[in-house]
């Protein structure tokens, strides 16, 4: 097995074997992303190839007859032969295409969009909305769905953009993830993401729509806080400080994301005065997890999830925002939840292994629920200040919640002091209840499902059993969220259908059914 973790990972050795990708959309420029593969020993995590110049352009037609914008890049074995290059200088709320071009070989060619400009009006933005992509679990046609879509201003990872699981030896998985064992060590962590982005419907994603991720997690290991993780051994899998920075860098290479190790990966994107959309690390600064959902810990105002300098720099941005909607990429639930102690043994025991460490009733401590202090803050900072139009946005859980937020769970709805909302979107491929009972979709989950709703009405819809994708719509009037889910996550070419949306409209901070999906 010690061989199979430095093999040299299995992919075409063409140049560009990997695609093309874009994020973070400013108004006058956008960040575009590719992997040159130079020689065939250049594979990804090998640390082998030369040093190569890579040409990029970037053009307003497919054609590249009106190029806007050249240059070119040094890569090589220590960035992995990955590319990023910030583009700046283009033009607001504009559809650009780019390229990258190696000797006599051309990528595939890309299209992004740069946000509008700063203050513009702005009557809809549309988003598409993922997380919780497990190669093993199934295929992404989620993100085929998204990509065949012509009205998206950009797609919203919100982490478990991939996991570190090494193939099970009790099951055979869809398909195997490459290396085969557990990924510690920055060469496993590159092959992993090389790996993933050979997936021809991500890939398909990426070229037609930036992106706008943070991780979670599994990008590290299961559980992670800032000093460890519960999937992490010292020292059989070396120091956590390594195994943290070897999975930050393969992040920061092979990702379209403004961010490098050293920095920080929460940030801001402004998309004229309609939205704002903050994007945490709820990672990298966090406290570790309470010993249980009893431990008196989780209420310690000197325990974090989000670190004090980015809990401040949210508070801020939510109170000084000079865009109407609020929007907050979020990777775990905030939403306070209570687990009803009516559950059945079976049923507490598939829960927990869903939707982590819990016991008994009230928490899931690696969560906001962990961590109640911060979440007070936030809640606080929204009820004090007047704050409208705050919706978060998560992943995670595997699972499709629609929350209203109450600054007291205790009296609502009779108080009705919400402030703010939580849309969840579903996993894109990633076990559900249902797998973990190994039961049909939608029947032992009802009966889940109705009590948590029953022990927590700000609960208004919860589904633990679809796998998909999500659309968020935003207007002046209303943000919508419309989930699809797919009919068989093993079956690359599956349908997807709608199944439900919900609709959170100005000014009110509640979130109500709607039955149609957007156009």
């Amino acid at each position: 097995m010690a061989a199979a973790s430095v093999a040299p990972a299995a992919a075409e050795s063409v140049p560009f074997a990997h695609g093309v990708a874009s994020g973070d959309p400013l108004p006058d420029g956008v960040l575009v992303w590719t992997r040159v593969t130079p020689v065939p020993q250049a594979q990804p995590g090998t640390g082998a190839g030369p040093e190569v110049t890579v040409h990029w352009d970037v053009a307003r037609d497919e054609a590249f007859s009106d190029v806007v914008a050249r240059g070119s890049v040094r890569t090589g074995a220590h960035r992995d032969h990955t590319v990023k290059v910030d583009v700046t200088g283009l033009e607001p709320a504009t559809a650009y295409w780019y390229r990258f071009r190696y000797g006599s070989d051309t990528s595939p060619v890309g299209r992004t969009r740069t946000a509008p400009a700063v203050g513009a009006a702005v009557e809809r933005l549309r988003f598409g909305v993922v997380s919780c992509s497990d190669w093993q679990a199934g295929h992404f046609a989620a993100y085929r769905h998204l990509a065949e879509r012509d009205d998206l201003d950009l797609v919203v990872h919100l982490g478990d953009y991939l996991y570190e699981y090494g193939v099970p030896s009790d099951g055979s998985p869809v398909r195997p993830h490459d290396p085969e064992v557990e990924m510690t060590t920055l060469a496993h962590y590159r092959r992993r993401h090389a790996q993933y982005k050979t997936d021809p419907h991500l890939a398909a994603l990426h070229a037609r729509v930036p992106f706008v991720v943070t991780w979670d997690d599994h990008e590290s290991a299961n559980d992670a806080w800032g000093g460890g993780a519960e999937n992490h051994t010292e020292p059989d899998e070396g120091t956590w400080e390594e195994r943290r920075a070897a999975s930050q860098q393969a992040y920061a290479e092979w990702m379209p994301v403004r961010y490098e190790p050293g920095g920080h990966l929460y940030r801001r994107l402004t998309f004229g005065t309609l939205a704002e959309l903050s994007m945490l690390d709820l990672r990298s600064h966090r406290s570790r997890q309470g010993a249980h959902p009893f431990d008196r810990g989780i209420h310690d105002p000197d325990r974090t999830i989000a670190g004090r300098d980015q809990l401040g720099w949210l508070t801020d941005g939510l109170v000084t925002a000079g865009a109407q909607w609020k929007l907050v990429g979020n990777s775990v639930m905030i939403a306070p939840v209570q687990f009803p102690s009516t559950l059945t043994t079976r049923e507490f025991h598939a829960l927990t292994e869903l939707v982590g460490p819990i016991e008994g009733v009230p928490y899931n401590v690696d969560q906001w629920d962990g961590y109640t202090h911060d979440r007070a803050t936030v809640f606080r900072t929204l009820r004090d200040h007047g704050v409208r139009d705050t919706v978060f946005l998560t992943g995670d859980i595997h699972s499709a919640w629609a929350c209203e937020l109450p600054a007291n769970p205790l009296t609502y709805p009779l108080t009705r002091d919400s402030v703010g909302v939580e849309l969840v979107c579903t996993s894109v491929t990633s076990d559900n209840l249902d797998e973990i009972l190994r039961v049909p979709p939608r029947t032992a989950s009802l009966a889940v499902e109705t009590a948590i709703r029953v022990a927590n009405p700000h609960v208004k819809h919860l589904d633990f059993d679809s796998h998909g994708f999500s659309v968020l719509d935003v207007t002046p009037s209303a943000v919508q969220m419309d989930w699809y889910a797919l009919r068989d996550r093993t079956d690359p070419a599956t349908e997807a259908r709608h199944s439900v949306s919900y609709v959170v409209r100005a000014g009110t901070q509640r979130v109500t059914r709607t039955r149609e999906a957007l156009r």
